[in-house]
């Protein structure tokens, strides 16, 4: 069903590119000045991406869709947004839920490959090694071994990310239980959806942590085609290599401590604030700390976001889950009050560009609360709902025909001459 609704959207995007590429393909969409080649490329406008977008003013945009207007839906319905632009009807949405449970098997040579794997390895690397061992099993690099036109890429992928999206989980929930010993791995449940069966053979009951999950796994689902996780999965797919090389490489980066650990610096230094004032200080408190911490040269984790300039909306969906759910938490309490004292004390030191919470400053919380504490699997968890994301842009990328990820760098010298070359032209014409 998901293959005969985007086999009938496909020409109608490929059409709307084209005539954009018609109309506008020497339009300029911006400039790049010397200090955003040495910073990373930050701000600069050199790709597309269809599935979401992130306003300064607003925070994520799923296919048009502002997040916290969607914060009911399930992780397998964004799925189906992302990838076609419109929510499921209950048809769809059974349909895309019985071919995950259909394909949610790990192979056996999976569990091998972790099992030999050293017992304190981290659970990210346990992640991208299982998932990239199934790249065995790929049909999108069997079929273009085959010789298969480049207008069926878009339907193998596809065909190789739901089996990606399927596992992972089973994946996921085992690294958990082994890595930390919880006992034995946990068979699925048929009759429970892909977060809540991802919550069951974790082995945390109750119905209040499959709702978390069920919102953890939708709201970190897509971030644009730019952030480090997304930027390097599709790269390395614009290479033609399958989804299993390429979600591989992108959670390689989510791995990073600049990206998806930072969920785990914000609970650490909330548990520090908890740990010093033995429980949940007054604001006052919680103020004069924070600006102590400043003093000290240091960060207050979980503030700030390289693009938002507002409280991202993730961060929001979060707190008002907790609100919901969580009574007499000191934990979740703290971080309810660094909302009230952190950006005023940020916008009076006057360094902060942006003083507001992103979704990290929240997340930790929830998880804590529900008894999953082991900091570095936080990641893992991230990882499971960006795969979606990664995979949608991956399939549109492959229909759009979009080619390999080529840009070009220059070096200190070349920038050097041309500063120079400018200089001269400008003073002859004085």
């Amino acid at each position: 069903m998901l293959h005969k609704v985007l086999s009938e959207k496909i020409p109608q995007w490929q059409d709307e590119i084209r005539k954009v590429i018609q109309d506008r393909g020497d339009a300029k969409v911006g400039d790049v000045t010397v200090s955003q080649l040495y910073g990373g490329m930050r701000g600069i406008k050199g790709l597309t991406c269809e599935t979401s977008a992130v306003s300064a003013d607003k925070g994520l945009i799923i296919r048009g869709n502002p997040l916290l207007d969607i914060t009911h839906i399930s992780p397998e319905e964004v799925f189906y947004l992302l990838l076609t632009g419109d929510l499921p009807d209950d048809g769809q949405l059974s349909n895309l839920q019985d071919q995950l449970k259909t394909h949610q098997n790990v192979p056996d040579y999976v569990w091998k490959i972790l099992e030999a794997m050293p017992e304190n390895s981290h659970p990210m690397t346990m992640l991208t090694v299982a998932i990239q061992s199934m790249q065995v099993d790929s049909f999108f690099a069997s079929k273009y071994d085959e010789g298969i036109p480049k207008t069926d890429y878009w339907k193998w992928t596809l065909e190789d990310g739901i089996r990606l999206v399927a596992k992972v989980t089973g994946i996921a929930a085992w690294i958990y239980r082994h890595r930390f010993n919880k006992g034995d791995r946990i068979e699925p449940d048929n009759n429970l959806d892909w977060s809540g069966n991802f919550a069951h053979m974790l082995g945390i009951e109750g119905d209040d942590f499959k709702k978390l999950m069920r919102l953890y796994l939708m709201l970190h689902c897509d971030h644009e085609g730019g952030n480090v996780s997304a930027f390097s999965g599709l790269t390395v797919a614009s290479a033609l290599s399958s989804p299993f090389l390429s979600v591989a490489a992108g959670l390689n980066g989510l791995a990073g401590p600049l990206h998806g650990l930072a969920n785990q610096e914000c609970l650490k230094f909330v548990l520090e604030v908890r740990d010093h004032f033995d429980g949940a200080p007054s604001q006052e408190e919680l103020k004069q700390f924070c600006w102590d911490r400043l003093d000290n040269g240091r960060v207050i984790p979980g503030y700030g976001h390289a693009v938002l300039r507002c409280p991202d909306p993730r961060y929001t969906a979060f707190i008002e889950f907790g609100k919901k759910h969580i009574k007499d938490d000191d934990v979740f309490s703290i971080v309810s009050s660094l909302f009230d004292v952190v950006p005023p004390v940020l916008q009076e030191q006057g360094k902060a560009k942006n003083p507001w919470p992103n979704v990290d400053a929240a997340s930790g919380s929830l998880l804590y609360y529900y008894g999953l504490t082991e900091f570095n699997y936080y990641t893992v968890l991230f990882s499971i709902s960006r795969s979606m994301g990664m995979i949608a842009q991956m399939v549109i990328n492959r229909a759009m025909g979009i080619p390999i990820t080529r840009p070009k760098s220059v070096t200190t010298e070349w920038i050097r001459s041309e500063e120079r070359r400018v200089g001269k032209e400008c003073r002859s014409r004085w």
